[in-house]
């Protein structure tokens, strides 16, 4: 019988090999990481860390990040990465609703930890702070006793409240079969153990890249570390380390086909562009394939899990779909009344996965997510078409009725990105006293344009021929910059929630 490969982090031996090349340059080898990973798991069961305790980090993009994941998920402890882009308010709900005993952050973040009953614990000296070093100084860099692998736990977004956190049971195995499992999801995608490298452009609080980038860790890629994303960055970075993979967002491709001179930088390594987070109007993704090739993958998930994936080729033959259930999934269609639709019928998106979630501390909304037949869903709407490839509308929260009608946000926003003035687009409802929501459209204008009514009127004029009337923005507004995170999600309550306050009737 066949065994397994093993691909981990932890069990490499080409210790002289870079493994991450952070923002500013500065290399780290496997071995300087597998050391100080090793001494930090010893630190931290010395801090009194037992299996299932749980620790943050509110951390930039930097190899501290590697570092701490490294060494908590090789001793049973959940992670859970805290978006910095937070209010200290808001890290502190995540801290005391997460029970988190020790937090790590960097002078950056720092502000953002205040005290509770958590050890703070700084990349460099900072007051009020254990310095790093100081938790690993004098401990072992050989591997722990007893080790056992640990897990993440994301926090929702939060949009729609308090976010919660997505939290799994955690196995008593070693790590390395459980971190195998998720190296070899980049199989998936066509990546080879032993030959990448992936760019990490996004910030690493984020879901999907933190998994892709540890995944790549362990598949023996190297990570190339952006501390704010550009594209012209990007760019620069894909041809200096000849970069062969990274997980994107739509937003992000965008911003890389409005850089004037593109061409001129050499993008011929790249092979496996994985993007998912929010709709790709087929149009961008089609550029983005004429310019590099079939080297564009999509899938679809949520930090809850997933999901789906489709491949360039498969793409070119069914633009729009957000691709097939991968092995160990499946896909759902639902109508309200919880039968399932027939092909091409919208309805929500359900999803079964191999292993089960809980939101932590709110049995409601767990329950309120899952069926009794092991389904669940984040509220997205969608179809399947015969073959099984998923279609998504839009998120149900998002959708517009407008005289009784359903209209995707996503759809609009698709036509409207492909006009010249257009670089940035949300679609939203207002109120409307006859059809009871009308279409707006606020837009990021592309260099060069003007925010006037010459532009306004150019903008409704184009989606004339190339949408229903009743899908058409009534009205658009300009901003300099749309309210976006720098993982590309759209913060549209912000957009929204003032038409409706206005209007008294606040949603």
């Amino acid at each position: 019988m066949n065994k397994m490969p093993v691909f981990s982090f932890w069990q490499r031996t080409d210790r002289d090999a870079v493994a991450i090349v952070e923002h500013d340059g500065t290399p780290h080898t496997v071995g300087a990481l597998l050391d100080a990973a090793h001494a930090l798991a010893h630190g931290l069961r010395a801090q009194g860390l037992q299996h299932g305790d749980t620790i943050a980090y509110v951390l930039r993009n930097t190899v501290e990040v590697y570092q701490v994941w490294l060494a908590a998920t090789q001793i049973g402890l959940y992670v859970v990465p805290v978006n910095w882009h937070l209010a200290e308010p808001e890290v502190r709900y995540i801290l005391e609703n997460s029970e988190s005993k020790v937090v790590f952050a960097c002078p950056d973040t720092a502000s953002l930890v205040g005290e509770g009953p958590w050890a703070r614990v700084s990349t460099t000296p900072l007051a009020g702070f254990t310095p790093l070093d100081a938790l690993v100084t004098g401990q072992p860099t050989t591997p722990p006793d007893d080790r056992t692998a640990g897990g993440v736990m994301n926090y929702t977004s939060g949009t729609t409240g308090r976010p919660k956190g997505v939290r799994r049971p955690l196995a008593r195995v070693p790590p390395e079969p459980v971190f195998t499992g998720f190296a070899m999801f980049l199989l998936m995608f066509g990546m080879e153990p032993g030959h990448g490298v992936q760019i990490v452009g996004s910030p690493l609080y984020h879901t999907a890249v933190l998994y892709f980038s540890q995944s790549a860790l362990h598949l023996g890629h190297q990570l190339v570390l952006m501390d704010k994303w550009t594209p012209e960055g990007m760019l620069e970075r894909i041809e200096r380390h000849r970069v062969t993979a990274s997980h994107m967002v739509p937003t992000q491709f965008n911003r890389l086909l409005a850089v004037a001179d593109r061409d001129r930088y050499d993008v011929s390594s790249v092979r496996h562009m994985v993007h998912s987070a929010a709709p790709c109007p087929p149009s961008i993704k089609q550029q983005m394939l004429a310019w590099w090739g079939d080297a564009i993958y999509e899938y679809y998930a949520a930090t809850e899990g997933g999901g789906t994936m489709v491949g360039p080729q498969a793409w070119r033959q069914r633009p729009g779909t957000v691709g097939k259930a991968w092995q160990g999934a499946d896909i759902r269609i639902i109508d309200d009344a919880g039968v399932e639709c027939p092909p091409g019928t919208v309805g929500t998106v359900y999803i079964r996965m191999a292993q089960a979630f809980e939101y932590y501390k709110d049995k409601a909304k767990t329950e309120e997510a899952w069926r009794p037949d092991g389904y669940f869903t984040v509220g997205d709407a969608g179809y399947k078409d015969e073959e099984g490839y998923l279609f998504l509308s839009d998120r149900k929260a998002d959708m517009i009725i407008s005289g009784g009608v359903n209209i995707y946000p996503a759809e609009v926003e698709a036509v409207l990105v492909t006009h010249p003035a257009v670089l940035d687009v949300a679609v939203f409802g207002i109120p409307d006293d006859d059809w009871g929501e009308q279409v707006k459209a606020v837009v990021e204008l592309a260099d060069g344009f003007a925010a006037d009514d010459a532009t306004r009127d150019d903008i409704l004029a184009f989606v004339e021929g190339r949408l229903a009337r009743y899908k058409r923005p009534r009205t658009i507004d300009f901003v300099d910059m749309l309210p976006r995170d720098p993982n590309g999600k759209l913060a549209k309550r912000k957009l929204r929630d003032p038409y409706w306050e206005a209007a008294g009737r606040a949603i």
